[in-house]
C-alpha cells in the first residue's frame, strides 16, 4: 500500500483556498444566469452527502451501475485483461471499485479526487481490502491533464469514470475532459465510463429531488462552502433546491432559487439576486447509444463495448484511446 503521502496537484493560495474554486465562483456569480460548476459541490461534506444520496430509493444510477459491475465481471476480464494500472477519476468513496478490481486483477490503483481527506480515507480502506495492490492516491483536479505517479508510468492503463459524472458537463467541457483523460492515460489506454440513459421524466426528477431532502442538503452545502472558504455571507435559508428537466438538452438541472430579493458578498465582492432568480449548480445529461458514442469519439475514445443493467436504465461503456485524426 502506498497511501502515506500520495500526490497533491491542487493550487491553493496562502489561506488554503483552492484558487480555481475562487475563480469559478466569482465568475459564475457575475453571470446573467448565475452558475457554479458542479465539481465544487464535492468538498468533504458534499462528498459524504452524495454518498448518502446513492443509498436513497429514488436514486437508481448507483444500484443500476453496481448491478452491471457485479453481473459482467467475466466480460470485463475478457475485454480489459490483467495487469493494468486503474486510474479512477473522481474516486469519492470508491464503493464500486472493488467489484472492478476483483474482476480484472490490476497491477496498481490510482484514485484521483479533488477532496483530499475523503480521498485518502477511501484509498486506505480500499488498500486494506486488497493488501497486495499498490495504491497511489492523487489529490488533483482531474478536469485537467494529470501527471500520474512515476511507479505506474510504464504500465498499461485503464481509466475508470463511473457514476455518469460525464453527464454533469456541457458537451464542450465533456469533450475537453475526455481529451485530457486521453493525455493523462496515453494512446492505447482504455476507459470504462458510466453514462445514464434517457427515461421517464418523473423518474429522473425524483432521483434529483428526493422526499428526504438529502439532495437539497447536497445542493445548499455549496453555499455553506462558499461562505466558509470565501468569506461569504450568502443567505443559505433564502436559497431553495429545485430540480428541472430540460428536454431540449436532455438533462436534469439543479438550481438554487432565491425566495426573496437579496444582496450578499463573496470574497469582498458584492452580488445581488432577485426573487425567483437562480444559481445553476449542476447538469445531469442523459444519453442514448448514438449520443454517448458521439461524445466519446469527439474526445478521442473509440467505443468497444457497452453494457446495460437489467432494466436498461444505465450504461457502462468501454472505449480505447486512439491517436488524433483529422480525416476518416
Amino acid at each position: 500500500m502506498s497511501t502515506e503521502k500520495g500526490l497533491k496537484l491542487v493550487d491553493r493560495d496562502e489561506s488554503g483556498v483552492d484558487t480555481a474554486f475562487r475563480a469559478d465562483v466569482l465568475a459564475g456569480l457575475a453571470q446573467e444566469q448565475k452558475a457554479v460548476p458542479a465539481r465544487w459541490l464535492y468538498d468533504d461534506a458534499g462528498s459524504q452527502l452524495f454518498e448518502d444520496i446513492t443509498q436513497l430509493p429514488e436514486y437508481y444510477p448507483t444500484r443500476a451501475e453496481t448491478q452491471i459491475l457485479r453481473d459482467q465481471g467475466e466480460s470485463f476480464a475478457d475485454m480489459i485483461g490483467e495487469g493494468r494500472a486503474v486510474a479512477e477519476f473522481g474516486s469519492g468513496s470508491s464503493v464500486k471499485t472493488p467489484l472492478l478490481l476483483s474482476a480484472i486483477a490490476p497491477a496498481a490503483y490510482v484514485p484521483l479526487d479533488i477532496s483530499g481527506d475523503f480521498l485518502r480515507a477511501a484509498a486506505a480502506d480500499l488498500a486494506e481490502k486488497f493488501p497486495g495492490l499498490p495504491v497511489y492516491p492523487v489529490e488533483a483536479d482531474f478536469m485537467r491533464q494529470v501527471a500520474l505517479p512515476s511507479d505506474v508510468t510504464d504500465m498499461p492503463k485503464l481509466g475508470f469514470f463511473p457514476g455518469s459524472t460525464i453527464g454533469n458537463m456541457i458537451a464542450r467541457t465533456a469533450v475537453d475532459l475526455l481529451r485530457n483523460m486521453r493525455e493523462t492515460l496515453g494512446i492505447g489506454a482504455q476507459l470504462l465510463i458510466g453514462m445514464d440513459l434517457i427515461k421517464d421524466e418523473r423518474q429522473l426528477i425524483a432521483a434529483y429531488d428526493d422526499d428526504a431532502g438529502v439532495t437539497a442538503q447536497f445542493n445548499t452545502n455549496l453555499v455553506r462552502r462558499i461562505n466558509r472558504e470565501l468569506d461569504g455571507d450568502m443567505p443559505v435559508d433564502a436559497l431553495v433546491h429545485e430540480a428541472r428537466w430540460n428536454d431540449d438538452n436532455a438533462r436534469v438541472e439543479m438550481h438554487l432559487v432565491a425566495t426573496k430579493d437579496m444582496r450578499f458578498t463573496v470574497d469582498g465582492r458584492a452580488f445581488a439576486m432577485t426573487k425567483g432568480e437562480s444559481i445553476h449548480t449542476e447538469n445531469s445529461h442523459k444519453f442514448n447509444r448514438r449520443t454517448s458514442n458521439m461524445l466519446l469519439l469527439a474526445g478521442g475514445w473509440e467505443p468497444q463495448a457497452r453494457w446495460l443493467d437489467k432494466e436498461e436504465r444505465f450504461s457502462l461503456i468501454l472505449a480505447e484511446a486512439r491517436p488524433p485524426r483529422s480525416a476518416p
